[in-house]
């Protein structure tokens, strides 16, 4: 049995882009909407190895509110990430136009964290 985390969002080209800078992915799978404005189905590797499909929401998500409330109905973890510099380097470009739940920080679990939800209302907790 696998599991394949998938999100849903408005303006799906910009989160593949932002996704794939922020944790060295590439777009490995992509069938476009037929007007090709957004993706019906998009599938991100790192290393050959799936890490994340994302899709177009079909229905708006209310982002301002997602960041003020904080809200974390469901995080993705990526951790062993491999530096403190991988972290910090997803951790800013999450952060751009996201809102931080928990700065980088040290915790007993984990040497170099942070929990951001990035501008399209998708919680991510990084870590080495």
């Amino acid at each position: 049995m696998k599991n394949y985390n998938q999100v849903y969002v408005k303006n799906s080209f910009e989160a593949a882009e932002m996704y794939c800078k922020a944790f060295g992915a590439e777009i490995t799978f992509e069938v476009k909407n037929d007007a090709e404005t957004a993706y019906a189905h998009c599938e991100l590797s790192v290393n050959g190895e799936g890490f994340l499909a994302l899709s177009e929401a079909a229905n708006p998500c209310d982002i301002n509110l997602v960041h003020k409330m904080k809200w974390e109905t469901m995080t993705f973890n990526v951790f062993e990430m491999g530096s403190e510099a991988s972290v910090y380097n997803a951790f800013h470009i999450l952060l751009n136009g996201g809102v931080v739940i928990h700065p980088i920080q040290e915790v007993p679990w984990s040497k170099c964290c942070a929990t951001v939800i990035d501008k399209f209302g998708v919680c991510w907790w990084i870590a080495i």
